[in-house]
């Protein structure tokens, strides 16, 4: 079999770009254990706006932009619903952050964003005697219907099996992988990147997160409720409650003193009875300037790398899947800012 890629990793770096090749009538084959699972476990939200330090997200009006043309695509495509918007609400814990919020609300590449007006709160539910903070151009995608509808889409070219490193062997032009030829290979792994003998110097250095689901029937809310944690509404009275950054643990296991955290945190804020339903455990692909990992091996030429996405993947994966699309198929500069020569010249 030939092939113009072999794709190793399925989580959400991998889908973009597998679309991307799609889109481009490009050939592939996909290769994934289900052994990471920070795309499938992940909150999913898409929110334009660092919400601890009222800051613009990086390059938040790119990302934004074309995530709103792929996903509805993915939607048509895969026949499923994926972007639920909602709005993300920011609970105010003084008079001070009510200020500073005011201050963003007024900044160039913020007032888009934030709505400056002070939203009192009037559920029982929930304490915010300072009031809340509404962000615009934000919603949740379902990262676990994406991953796994894309899999069923793509099917005949996906290979549930780790990818084994000492059978690829490297051509002259091209590459051979158990009787795979394809002239490129894109290694968007996540954290599995560490055991890649090709690119496991890139300093990735993974953060573990733990999200608990909730069954809150009295909450009623139909929005992101963004406190010292967030509570993303999925319906039926059930919220996801994160998250949890730990960068000692490098294990998918939940753990006791994550879930304690959580139940601490929401607690500060909730006032309503609550059931734990669900506790789910995964490692971010997070770098040490915050940027993705993207480019060409210095060495191998048929190698690359897709990587990095840290915790706002559903935002940065469409972006740098077409940035190194066009890398390799275009002859177009990677954003310097997400290169790997920043770490490899």
């Amino acid at each position: 079999m030939t092939v113009d890629y072999l794709i190793v990793g399925c989580g959400l770096a991998g889908v973009h770009f597998c679309h991307t090749l799609k889109q481009n009538q490009k050939s592939f084959v996909v290769f994934d254990n289900g052994s990471q699972q920070s795309s499938t476990v992940a909150g999913g939200l898409y929110n334009p706006v660092v919400l601890k330090r009222f800051t613009p997200v990086w390059k938040s009006d790119e990302q934004l932009t074309l995530a709103a043309q792929v996903y509805p695509d993915l939607e048509r495509l895969l026949a499923v619903k994926l972007d639920y918007k909602l709005p993300v609400k920011r609970l105010f814990h003084s008079v001070e952050e009510q200020n500073n919020w005011f201050v963003a609300a007024d900044k160039y590449g913020l007032q888009k964003y934030l709505s400056p007006n002070i939203i009192s709160n009037t559920n029982s539910s929930i304490t915010a005697p300072y009031g809340l903070g509404e962000v615009l151009h934000t919603g949740r995608i379902d990262t676990d219907g994406l991953i796994s509808s894309f899999k069923q889409y793509v099917a005949d070219a996906f290979i549930a099996e780790a990818f084994d490193y000492d059978s690829l062997q490297l051509l002259e032009n091209s590459v051979s992988y158990k009787g795979i030829k394809a002239k490129n290979v894109v290694f968007a792994e996540g954290f599995g990147l560490k055991k890649n003998p090709y690119f496991n110097t890139l300093p990735l250095n993974g953060t573990k997160g733990e999200l608990l689901t909730i069954h809150a029937p009295d909450l009623n809310i139909d929005f992101v409720l963004k406190s010292n944690a967030f509570l993303i509404p999925l319906g039926a009275d059930l919220y996801k409650l994160g998250a949890t950054y730990n960068w000692t643990d490098k294990t998918n296991r939940p753990s006791e003193a994550g879930k304690t955290e959580l139940l601490t945190k929401v607690k500060t804020f909730l006032n309503c009875d609550f059931n734990l339903v669900g506790h789910e455990a995964g490692i971010r692909p997070t770098v040490k300037d915050r940027r993705p990992l993207v480019g060409q091996h210095s060495s191998h030429k048929a190698l690359y790398v897709l990587n990095g996405l840290g915790t706002r993947g559903v935002m940065i994966a469409p972006y740098v899947a077409q940035q190194l699309f066009n890398f390799i198929e275009k002859h177009a500069a990677l954003d310097p800012e997400i290169n790997i020569a920043r770490f490899t010249a």
